[in-house]
């Protein structure tokens, strides 16, 4: 069985960003071609499919992390602010794009929210496993690793 960790994570989120464009409830709202994507940022992202990028990586740490909530996603996506001559500072992501996206993911039935235990948040549904499986397989069949595991269509050496 094919799983996220046997292909490379940049080339599977944008395979996944592919998927979710086809997907008519994961569209970025109005206001994301102006908005930074935390307070540390000096500028917004210059990618134009930043937000189909965004809610693949949430996709993936929902996936891994499950279940995952705002805040630790906020401080997933945070980083450390240049304050001049201050020493810099962590800062976490903006909460609004996360709950936005989290949103649409809900909506398109790609994630959950559960309570397991003392831990609440968001995890995977089997549709959102599969979309994620399905990019990773595509991924497989494309370039499949070398590093000499069998299976991996290539043959054995003997």
């Amino acid at each position: 069985m094919v799983n996220i960790f046997d292909v490379s994570q940049r080339e599977l989120l944008e395979e996944l960003a592919k998927e979710l464009q086809q997907i008519q409830d994961c569209k970025p709202p109005e206001w994301a071609a102006f908005v930074k994507t935390g307070h540390f940022r000096e500028r917004p992202p210059t990618n134009e499919n930043w937000w189909y990028l965004r809610t693949a990586s949430v996709l993936k740490q929902i996936y891994k992390k499950g279940p995952i909530g705002v805040s630790k996603l906020r401080t997933f996506y945070g980083g450390k602010k240049n304050r001049g001559a201050k020493p810099e500072k962590f800062f976490k992501a903006s909460g609004n794009i996360i709950r936005k996206i989290l949103q649409q993911l809900e909506k398109a039935q790609l994630a959950k929210q559960v309570e397991k235990g003392v831990h609440k948040g968001r995890v995977i549904t089997p549709k959102g496993r599969s979309l994620v499986d399905k990019a990773a397989k595509r991924l497989i069949k494309v370039s499949p690793k070398e590093d000499g595991q069998p299976g991996r269509d290539k043959e054995k050496k003997t």
